[in-house]
């Protein structure tokens, strides 16, 4: 009877949307129309029938495209017993790679190193690579068309399950962030931005585009993928080191034993995950279905200010898939202004819904009050600039851990020379999108007006060059009128030093002090301050062994005022 119900509704909303009327009863997620939600939605418009089945034709046709292709892969079916893990021996490990390494200008190469790594993928973590198989439904063909257009290997795809695990808000203790893991400087230097509410290296696109920009700019250094692969995990310098330990043989096996120690595992795990991802069948691996496939989804325009309440209950979309579709968005807040548009990526079954109603979504007022002036109101509040004032009991230490900072960054934004603070003291605080989170002295940096220039060295790139001269790689854009960060060996580059500092001026140092945190390394703690290394860090703190640093220790780092 209720079936009966339910069909008689639908045909009478079909009818009412084909004489084109406006007013008709919200239907939510379950299919039901209550008499709360025909009061509080706003007139509904619907598709034609005909829009509707131009729609369905063209999703049913990239929908047989997608069984079609799983249906193949399905075919090499082995009949395994549900949980037999297969163990091959290093033969048919060797002969699999290297047909895979016939398709690619990466170097697959099978060792003890990579059968570590084909033991995490399709032994220890199985479950984990079960879940990626799914999740590359999503990813890849995004993934593939962009490195096509940039004509980069299509095998690169496989560098961000290494990275991220193919989850895109996944993050580091170093900071990095999303499927590509960008830290929050190269991400900028690539054109992703993070402020309060967006956070661009969240996006599944846009981090993409960043990464196979990076990549290409890596790979132009040094005309090899395993070594733009290994300077993409640890930076071009730590690559050019290890390339003169070595003596400067351009092989990324020559020079594995001088990389730092995670870097010569990423190559290795680099090339398992291509392996296992090809011979998932063989190794009884069967995918998780994903939630949602690549050619399922689509993007639309946002023009004003949305959040994501008023898409789930106006158009009754799944908090949970709203953010999943779209991890750019920190708090569900997607600011468009007529400067700024964004993006937002549906399910194809609410895109129609969205373009017909898209005025009406802009000023719906949701059951949580949530209307367009409160959420500009919302946007304008949300600053990157935050004043804490300090309680009873807390410490720089606990402030810091709050607001994701650090210690020395707390101390150097309010003028600190000490760890000493008193309940009601207002401490300035930056966060990540702020221009000032990085920069640890107020003091600016006076320029030469004199132009010099400085000539590319193999290796080097705009983030590098900038760290010598103090200056941002935004500043050396702008000298040399460069459209992107694309620089060559040999060529001649406009910079403006800094002024020379007098001796009595350079011998009065400031020193700041970092607390280790749980797992930092002497290289971690050296990568997050300009101008330090380790051996700088043990002479000023007379370490003798640095495997012996304890969480909460506290080490001197000198840095020049």
């Amino acid at each position: 009877m209720i079936y009966k119900y339910k069909n008689i509704l639908a045909l009478i909303l079909i009818f009412i949307s084909f004489l084109g009327a406006k007013a008709t009863p919200f239907i939510d997620s379950a299919g039901t129309a209550s008499p709360d939600t025909i009061l509080m939605k706003p007139s509904f418009v619907f598709d034609t029938p005909l829009l509707k089945h131009l729609d369905s034709l063209v999703f049913v046709s990239l929908n047989k495209k997608q069984a079609l292709e799983n249906k193949n892969k399905e075919q090499r079916n082995y009949n395994y017993e549900v949980g037999y893990v297969p163990q091959f021996p290093d033969s048919i490990y060797e002969q699999r790679i290297e047909v895979l390494n016939r398709e690619t200008p990466i170097e697959l190469t099978f060792n003890k190193e990579v059968k570590k790594f084909i033991k995490v993928y399709a032994v220890k973590k199985r479950d984990l690579s079960a879940r990626m198989l799914g999740l590359a439904e999503l990813y890849f063909p995004m993934f593939e068309e962009q490195l096509d257009k940039y004509n980069m290997p299509l095998e690169i795809k496989y560098l961000a399950i290494v990275e991220s695990a193919l989850i895109p808000t996944a993050g580091s203790r170093m900071g990095a962030k999303g499927l590509w893991q960008f830290m929050y400087g190269t991400g900028k230097v690539y054109g992703l931005k993070v402020s309060s509410l967006v956070d661009d290296r969240y996006d599944p696109f846009k981090s993409t585009v960043a990464a196979c920009e990076h990549l290409t700019d890596l790979y132009d250094i040094y005309g090899d993928w395993s070594l733009a692969l290994a300077a993409y995990n640890s930076g071009a310098g730590n690559v050019n080191r290890a390339l003169r330990r070595s003596g400067g043989t351009k092989n990324y096996w020559a020079i594995w034993p001088f990389l730092p120690r995670e870097t010569r595992g990423y190559v290795p795990a680099f090339i398992a995950v291509n392996y296992v991802m090809n011979y998932a069948p063989e190794h009884n691996i069967q995918k998780v279905e994903p939630s949602y496939y690549y050619f399922n989804t689509d993007t639309v325009t946002v023009n004003d200010v949305l959040a994501f309440d008023q898409l789930n209950e106006l158009f009754g979309i799944p908090m949970e898939e709203l953010k999943a579709l779209n991890p750019t968005y920190k708090m569900g807040i997607i600011p468009s202004s007529e400067e700024k548009k964004y993006l937002l990526r549906l399910q194809n079954e609410y895109v129609a819904d969205y373009l017909n109603n898209e005025q009406a979504l802009y000023d719906f007022k949701t059951k949580k009050g949530i209307e367009r002036d409160k959420l500009l109101a919302e946007v304008k509040k949300v600053k990157d600039r935050n004043i804490h004032i300090v309680r009873s009991g807390e410490s720089l230490g606990l402030i810091a851990k709050k607001y994701r900072v650090y210690v020395s960054q707390i101390k150097s934004w309010n003028g600190l020379r000490s760890n000493t603070i008193y309940p009601g003291q207002k401490l300035v605080l930056y966060g990540a999108g702020s221009s000032k989170f990085y920069k640890t002295s107020n003091s600016p940096i006076n320029r030469s007006s004199v132009k010099s220039n400085h000539k590319v060295k193999s290796g080097e790139n705009l983030g590098l060059i900038a760290q010598k001269y103090k200056c941002t790689t935004t500043d050396l854009k702008e000298w040399n009128n460069l459209k992107n960060s694309r620089i060559y060996p040999n060529q001649n580059l406009i910079v403006y030093k800094p002024e020379t500092k007098s001796k009595a001026t350079v011998k009065d140092s400031k020193y700041m002090y970092h607390i280790v945190r749980s797992g930092d390394t002497l290289w971690d703690i050296a990568q997050e301050y300009d101008g330090v290394t380790v051996e700088k860090i043990k002479k000023l703190n007379n370490i003798t062994n640095s495997k012996r640093l304890q969480p909460g220790q506290k080490l001197k780092i000198a840095v020049l005022s």
